[in-house]
């Protein structure tokens, strides 16, 4: 039986205060600082691959229980090239050795382009060329990502292998874009044309017209939010301190390190002001 290759392309930067995260400081209208931005970006990296492995493994025993050969690894790609090194010890620093004798190999590479469509399509292609069969790829800001939602994802891959001409999935984000997307080896498709779009259109309704366009199948999993603004930043809190405590019933697992960061930032609960944007109540009330 031929092992099937099963690759996660995770897109992430290097936490370099002023680099990342900027729609979060002060500079730009938010509560970090530049440091402070880039720790918590850190923080939520690890956390990312630290599903990303669990899942693979939940992965791996689901799929050995119905008696399917599946390989899974973790491609880390970052920009530019110079970086490499030093993401790659930041991830052995973390995760012990990424290559040789581990379950699950995590691999970094770096993509080049002149778009994010051109750095999307690069570090697909690499994968590609590797050997992959599935590609799911997604970025490192999402905090509340669970292993459910990295398992849900690869099924879904696997439902589509068994279509002519494969097939998209994808989640959208809480903001009109997508967090996590992927296709089979066998789709023909690619990121052109979906990030920045000329005609206006975000990236969730980018991808949908493209395989609409194209007539290709697509699959669409639960959302995951990530983190770019304020906004996002106290949505994600509320999420990963409602995960710390179902994780004690559950049996799943928290985001630790993004939370110990926020605690120690003081942004580890948030309130707002009372409102009365509301619909009318007189009617309802006694």
């Amino acid at each position: 039986m031929k092992t099937r290759r099963n690759v996660l392309l995770l897109f992430s930067k290097l936490p370099e205060p002023g680099l990342v995260k900027t729609r979060l400081t002060v500079e730009r209208g938010g509560i970090l600082t530049r440091e402070d931005a880039s720790r918590l970006y850190e923080a939520m990296l690890l956390d990312v691959v630290n599903v990303c492995l669990a899942a693979f493994d939940a992965c791996t025993r689901r799929l050995s229980s119905a008696g399917a050969s599946d390989a899974y690894e973790l491609v880390v790609s970052t920009a530019p090239s110079a970086n490499a090194d030093a993401m790659r010890a930041l991830l052995e620093r973390e995760f012990g050795p990424l290559e040789g004798d581990v379950t699950f190999p995590i691999h970094v590479i770096t993509d080049s382009g002149a778009s994010f469509d051109e750095h999307y399509n690069d570090a697909f292609g690499q994968c590609w060329e590797a050997g992959a069969d599935c590609i799911l790829s997604m970025g490192a800001d999402m905090p509340a990502l669970t292993v459910d939602d990295v398992v849900r994802g690869f099924a879904a891959l696997h439902e589509l292998q068994h279509i002519d001409r494969g097939g998209i999935v994808l989640a959208p984000d809480q903001e009109m874009g997508v967090s996590i997307v992927g296709w089979t080896r066998e789709t023909d498709f690619d990121h052109d044309g979906v990030f920045y779009n000329p005609s206006g259109l975000t990236v969730l309704p980018a991808y949908i017209e493209k395989a609409r366009r194209a007539n290709i199948a697509a699959m669409y999993l639960p959302p995951v939010p990530d983190v770019d603004t304020m906004a996002d930043l106290m949505h994600n809190i509320t999420l990963v301190d409602a995960l710390d405590y179902c994780t004690r019933f559950d049996g799943s697992r928290a985001p630790q390190r993004t939370l110990a960061m926020l605690r120690e930032l003081g942004c580890d609960e948030v309130r707002v002001p009372p409102n009365d944007l509301m619909d009318p109540r007189d009617v309802i009330d006694g």
